[in-house]
């Protein structure tokens, strides 16, 4: 059964604009945008999140993170007038705390439909996975703004599609459906409307499956070797391979393989 989330901190006492839950038995929290009706994130809930995503991220009863918007969409974006009632010390922080997800040590999942624009869309990028409804429309129009995407987006774009799909989608503010995100390779599925819940659920429990040590591992080292070249990169993994061969889920698995039986993985 999902509980509400209960913060220490005592700047998440009032959450703007989105829940948080913990499932402690099936090991997933969700964090819902929630402003109706297109859940449009405030310059604080950007905060907000950021500081949800550590907590989330020390909770040992969290295994899995699901980032979803209430309704049909999943986001249409910032709140414009914001950014010229904020501060330049707060704008400074934009792209780090949206880049929660990618810090966070857990597997992070976007689930997206509708509308899936601006920080929506950088939000969704900053996470391991993106499940796509066929309704998705992606887009970052921060150009007709007279602006450019400021919380990462170009940057993790321009690394998944190159420069010319993303001058396609930055220059030009062009939305783009989740069947084309999937085809680019932003998505990392997209499935009917109907089956996006279904479909986030069986992922989390496929994840929930495996080593936490090793997922953790394994998230560090490809975000850590994204940039690197390839000497650098194949030499890290090496060492991270290394270190978790003395692990106690390692042994657990080759146990387990031997003994034709489905592996207890404890994290360690």
């Amino acid at each position: 059964m999902a509980e509400t989330m209960k913060f220490a901190d005592p700047r998440l006492a009032e959450l703007d604009g989105f829940t948080v839950t913990v499932d402690a038995v099936r090991q997933r929290a969700d964090i819902t945008l929630d402003r109706a009706p297109y859940n449009v994130v405030s310059m604080d809930q950007r905060d907000q999140l950021r500081l949800v995503f550590e907590a989330l991220d020390a909770d040992e009863r969290v295994r899995v993170i699901v980032v979803t918007g209430a309704g049909a969409h999943f986001s249409s974006g910032g709140n414009i007038r914001g950014f010229l009632e904020a501060t330049p010390e707060h704008v400074a922080h934009l792209a780090w705390n949206i880049a929660a997800p990618a810090r966070c040590s857990k597997p992070v999942i976007a689930a997206n439909r509708g509308y899936c624009f601006g920080v929506g869309f950088e939000l969704s990028l900053a996470c391991d996975f993106r499940i796509a409804s066929e309704t998705t429309l992606y887009a970052l129009p921060e150009q007709k703004l007279g602006q450019i995407p400021g919380s990462g987006g170009s940057a993790r774009l321009q690394k998944m599609v190159g420069v010319t799909r993303t001058k396609h989608i930055v220059m030009r503010s062009k939305r783009i459906t989740g069947q084309q995100a999937y085809d680019w390779g932003i998505a990392t599925e997209v499935v009917p409307d109907a089956e996006l819940e279904s479909t986030v659920d069986a992922l989390v429990e496929e994840l929930i499956a495996f080593s936490p040590i090793a997922q953790r591992t394994a998230k560090k080292l490809l975000n850590d070797t994204d940039d690197a070249n390839l000497s650098i990169a194949i030499d890290l993994e090496g060492h991270c391979y290394s270190r978790l061969r003395t692990s106690d889920d390692f042994r657990e698995g080759v146990n387990a393989f031997h003994e034709k039986r489905a592996p207890k993985f404890i994290g360690s």
